[in-house]
């Protein structure tokens, strides 16, 4: 969202932003840069998204999707308002389906063209996780998610005037349910703010950056910690393999095994991936792109991903990335790595190659602004 801002605000648009705030990424008005807050006259809106147990068993008694009931709020929509009524805008920009319960309030105070920024399929992450469950009260809950979430997800495509998703993947998910123009918005980054360390280094050192609150990544963690990492450490077991981020469990904060190192949240995320050499990405469910995969590649780090992890980059498996989903195939890419240093040093180099060419912001916004135009153009004509 912000390379987004940034980007717009970069070629010259103005920009409001109305933010939720929640216990879960909780943001002190006060530590917000004055640039960011000037610059997009920002509002936060707490918003309580803790999971309740009443909440969570009205929206199932009336089938509706309580991911999105949880996002409504009377306080936001009178903000909304307030916001619509003191000025026009050209497009409103909902980031995420979990917006679309306020598209009702968009058209009745503002002629502005309404995006729907998809950020990923979201029902499909529900649909993946049941998948991977074997507890079956658990599974039916999951999948009881997943389809009221779909019904949601899907209708609300035809109630924006545009969907501006993450991935070619996605977009072309989205042409099939609606009429409405789609386009695929990849997410961008300004390449010279990462600034590669390209080296063939003797014992590459392994390494996960990601936020342990989300299940996709504990899910995957664990299966890498449980299938694949004690097939590497029996071929080399001098390899390190380091796992950072925040909101790390207590169990991964106390895990012990050989070879693995756990610290935590990091100060700085970019200097931590750079002192690193190969990110392992074993993602097994979510949807949408992985923006840690391409901020590691803009950093020219080699990744081990898998093919759900990979979505929505135009990779090329064993030149600018390595893509498996079987444990073994893994293990065995990471021990070839540890062992060919250099195949690690050119694949490094590929990724930043590919970053460059297809992630550059500029390009990205430029890209966005012309779909927004395009939509300006045709509300006119209606």
């Amino acid at each position: 969202m912000k390379s987004i801002i940034d980007g717009l605000l970069e070629s010259g648009h103005q920009v409001k932003v109305l933010a939720v705030n929640s216990e879960k990424y909780n943001v002190k008005l006060d530590d917000i840069p004055e640039e960011i807050k000037e610059r997009t006259s920002l509002k936060l809106v707490h918003i309580d998204l803790r999971i309740k147990l009443f909440g969570a068993f009205k929206a199932f008694l009336i089938n509706r999707s309580y991911h999105v009931e949880r996002f409504v709020s009377d306080l936001f929509n009178r903000e909304l308002i307030t916001i619509l009524n003191s000025d026009q805008y050209d497009v409103v920009q909902l980031e995420t389906v979990f917006m679309a319960p306020y598209i009702s309030t968009v058209r009745a105070h503002s002629k502005a063209v309404i995006v729907l920024r998809a950020h990923n399929i979201e029902h499909l992450i529900w649909k993946r996780l049941a998948r991977q469950t074997p507890f079956l009260l658990k599974k039916f809950y999951l999948n009881h998610l997943s389809e009221t979430l779909q019904r949601f997800e899907l209708d609300s495509l035809n109630d924006v005037d545009g969907v501006a998703a993450i991935t070619r993947k996605d977009a072309a998910f989205f042409r099939g349910f609606t009429h409405k123009p789609v386009v695929d918005v990849p997410y961008g980054i300004n390449p010279d703010s990462f600034n590669p360390v390209f080296e063939v280094a003797e014992m590459p050192v392994f390494f996960h950056l990601g936020s342990m609150n989300w299940i996709p990544n504990i899910e995957g963690i664990r299966w890498v910690l449980d299938n694949v990492w004690p097939l590497v450490i029996s071929k080399i077991p001098q390899a390190r393999f380091v796992l950072a981020g925040r909101f790390m469990p207590e169990w991964l904060l106390n895990y012990k095994a050989k070879g693995i190192e756990v610290v935590g949240e990091v100060e700085n995320a970019a200097e931590f991936v750079q002192t690193k050499h190969i990110a392992v990405v074993p993602l097994l469910s979510g949807s949408g792109i992985r923006i840690k995969i391409i901020e590691a590649m803009a950093l020219g780090k080699t990744v081990v991903t898998t093919r759900i992890g990979a979505e929505g980059i135009n990779y090329t498996d064993q030149s600018n990335i390595f893509i498996t989903d079987d444990a073994a195939k893994m293990a065995a890419i990471m021990v070839q790595l540890l062992q060919y240093p250099h195949k690690a040093h050119y694949c490094g180099k590929a990724a930043r190659k590919l970053v460059e060419m297809q992630h550059n912001s500029n390009k990205v916004i430029e890209r966005l602004l012309k779909f927004y135009q395009n939509l300006k153009a045709n509300s006119c004509t209606i």
